[in-house]
């Protein structure tokens, strides 16, 4: 039994160092290949030891325009406010569906449920935001729409709150004269940092590379955040490459692919620098608040 067990083991472990080697070759090479020259590129193809490094990319994407810094930091904003307030939302809706004692809890999470499965599409939703609710070229039309609130993320925290808090603390806290703000607050949260960190990453990914808000509903460039503004440069740069040969290919010289591979390493590096810090409770709070109903 202790021989299979370490077959096991060593089986494993190789099988676990071999998809992370799979899973980390591409991001090496994602970001060799945005400090290789252009000519290479097209000649050689992506290669882990280029035969010419060029920092060409990242010259064109901060020289370019002016308001990279600017575009960086509305992102930042926005996935940080957006990411608190959306797991405070998130929190305060799947708190009494939780709550056996809930007169309507069932009829509320029905309502939670449908909104997975339908929606009203992009055309209404579109009407609904800039005609009714206005957030059109506001920084709120980052943050809300389609993102801060998720009816998945309200039932996997729901689903925390049932199966792994007992209901006899919270009936314990009220005997003692805790009210139920008090009671979430003081005694709910800290006991479920798990399921809101793995919650909280899933959503700051979403905030940090969403761009259709901003093509949908931003149409002044200077509240562009950085994936918006990213895009549009992507834009410029195809028009111009394939301009080029009508242009004069000797005077536009741009470089189109380690540009992309640039702007890709620039977005994912922030998420790779913060992921390992949420790790252990990303891992945790997913397998626990989703293993029953």
């Amino acid at each position: 039994m202790k021989k299979r067990n370490r077959g096991f083991q060593i089986f494993s472990i190789v099988f676990l160092a071999i998809a992370c080697i799979m899973i980390i070759i591409p991001f090496l090479l994602l970001i060799i290949s945005s400090f290789t020259d252009e000519n290479a590129l097209m000649t050689d193809g992506y290669s882990f030891f280029p035969k010419k490094w060029s920092l060409g990319a990242y010259e064109y994407v901060f020289g370019s325009s002016g308001m990279i810094v600017k575009s960086y930091g509305y992102s930042v904003i926005v996935t940080a406010v957006g990411t608190v307030l959306s797991l405070v939302i998130t929190g305060l809706m799947a708190y009494p569906l939780s709550r056996k004692d809930f007169r309507y809890r069932n009829f509320f999470t029905f309502m939670v449920f449908f909104t997975m499965l339908f929606n009203g599409g992009l055309v209404s939703q579109y009407i609904m935001w800039t005609q009714l609710i206005v957030v059109k070229n506001t920084i709120l039309a980052y943050i809300i729409p389609n993102l801060l609130m998720s009816g998945f993320n309200v039932m996997i925290i729901r689903n925390f709150f049932s199966n792994d808090i007992p209901f006899e603390i919270i009936e314990a806290a009220k005997i003692d004269g805790s009210g139920e703000f008090n009671t979430f607050l003081k005694i709910v949260l800290p006991m479920s940092k798990p399921i809101f960190a793995a919650i909280g990453i899933l959503t700051a990914l979403g905030y940090w590379n969403n761009w259709t808000n901003g093509l949908y509903f931003i149409t002044k460039p200077e509240l562009y955040t950085f994936q918006n503004l990213l895009n549009r440069m992507i834009q410029q740069v195809n028009f111009l490459s394939s301009g080029s040969t009508v242009i004069n290919s000797s005077q536009v010289k741009i470089p189109s692919v380690g540009i992309r591979m640039a702007i890709a390493t620039i977005g994912v590096v922030p998420l790779m620098v913060m992921y390992p810090f949420f790790q252990k409770y990303f891992a945790k709070g997913l397998t626990v608040g989703a293993v029953k109903g």
